[in-house]
């Protein structure tokens, strides 16, 4: 084994090629080093693994160098059926938020400026009006995320004091962070009250004392059915406001439709609760981002907490928000309210019409049934019904050859099969070319991709 490792060419050695220094040119010279350096290391892997020697081609560092080159943080085509799919961004912005964002990131703005008066002001200004006249609040305020929200609002009303929860709402919610240590981090004092599926109005006021508020949460990715109970919004803060209290409501979701939501932050607000966090992507359907709705003078001290800087939100989300919010005030569609509205009749003319794509690609596709998903933590029991197309291939290789495209492809698998979900495909075309693309790398096993014809 010494001999093949020794055999291995040096950096600089393969730097020094023509078709090497050729690629540097074009890529630049440290993409080009570190490609080679990967060439050599998949050269000695090759050997250690029992090869009896390896070609470090100019090939190799070129494709290398290519993936090397590519932005790590890239746009996919989402074919699961997952509208609000946490690893894969959440909700696609509408063109005019996208637009808002790029224009605001490539120049100055008068991000923190009063332009009436030339003084300073401050960020939620701009979409403060906005939210404010969607959601039915006195003020609002804007960070960088709901869990944010969530601690900035413990944080500003809470420190120092105690917070009643039900035990059947200390939720973990995705990556592991759970609400007692959100509360904890807050520095409130957890008050846990009745059981895991039933707790009392009876409950909270028992536990109810001075420097204490009430925190319902909305339990995000999963529901309790069955024997369960648990007071309204209502009469929390009936109980809350005649002890003096605070009533907060984690709701997570943004939605300002009541059809895409079990609950919504104006609903909320209208039945007392004080403060209301929501989610800027979550069934609202703009750019991840926390949003603090209710009393202005509750607001106002959440405002001026020294958290607030530390979670605020940058000029991009912002810009998006507020034109999120424009196109939801002329009452406009957004891409992901869309894929939650479309029926099971649209969504099979939609995987017909990529069936025949793919048939004219020779690639063999059958129309089949889906069942599409809310995602984001955002209604656990909602199903929705669609449908998709199935390739012939084997799974585990067809699905790493469509993750590994231009651009990639994320699918699911059902009944030994990949299934491509088109509720939330944009582009039918640009998915057809992909799916061809990862047929032809799949390699041998792969070819069954072409063999056959579409079934429509």
């Amino acid at each position: 084994m010494k001999e093949p490792l020794r055999s291995l060419p040096s950096v600089e050695e393969v730097l020094l090629r023509p078709v090497v220094r050729a690629l540097e040119e074009r890529v630049g010279r440290a993409v080009t080093r570190a490609a080679v350096r990967a060439a050599i290391a998949q050269g000695r892997a090759e050997i250690l693994a029992g090869a009896s020697g390896t070609d470090i081609s100019d090939a190799l560092v070129a494709r290398l160098a290519d993936k090397e080159s590519q932005p790590r943080l890239r746009r996919v085509i989402n074919a699961t059926g997952v509208v609000l799919h946490t690893n894969l961004g959440r909700a696609p912005l509408h063109p005019e938020a996208a637009r808002a964002a790029a224009e605001i990131a490539s120049s100055y703005s008068n991000l923190e400026l009063d332009l009436a008066t030339g003084k300073r002001g401050h960020r939620s200004a701009h979409t403060e009006p906005l939210l404010c006249e969607l959601f039915g609040a006195e003020a609002a305020h804007v960070v960088n995320n709901c869990a944010g929200a969530a601690l900035l609002g413990l944080s500003a009303l809470g420190a120092g004091g105690s917070a009643v929860v039900s035990r059947g709402e200390l939720v973990e919610i995705g990556g592991g962070f759970r609400v007692p240590e959100v509360l904890a981090q807050s520095g409130v004092k957890l008050i846990e009250v009745g059981t895991t599926n039933r707790t009392r109005l009876s409950d909270y006021a028992g536990a109810l004392g001075d420097n204490t508020l009430i925190l319902r949460v909305h339990r995000s990715n999963f529901a309790l059915v069955g024997f369960t109970e648990e007071p309204t919004v209502a009469e929390l803060a009936k109980l809350a406001h005649g002890r003096s209290a605070v009533l907060l409501h984690d709701l997570g979701s943004g939605a300002l439709d009541p059809a895409l939501g079990d609950w919504t932050a104006a609903q909320s607000l209208r039945d007392g609760a004080d403060v209301v966090m929501v989610s800027g992507d979550k069934l609202l359907g703009g750019p991840q981002a926390g949003i603090l709705l209710g009393k202005r003078a509750l607001i106002e001290r959440c405002r001026t907490h020294p958290l607030a800087r530390a979670l605020r939100a940058d000029k991009m989300l912002l810009a998006a928000l507020e034109a999120t919010l424009r196109v939801v005030r002329r009452g406009e569609v957004l891409p992901s309210t869309a894929a939650l509205r479309s029926t099971p009749e649209e969504q099979r003319q939609k995987a017909t019409r990529l069936a025949l794509e793919l048939q004219q690609l020779s690639v063999h596709a059958a129309v089949v049934d889906c069942e599409g998903q809310v995602g984001g933590g955002s209604l656990p029991l909602v199903r929705l019904p669609g449908a998709g197309v199935a390739l012939e291939g084997a799974p585990a290789r067809l699905l790493a050859a469509l993750r590994a495209g231009t651009p990639p492809v994320l699918a699911i698998v059902r009944d030994d099969k990949v299934v491509l979900d088109v509720r939330c495909v944009a582009d039918l075309s640009e998915l057809a070319r992909a799916v061809a693309a990862a047929g032809d790398a799949d390699g041998p096993e792969g070819a069954t991709l072409g063999e056959e014809a579409t079934e429509v």
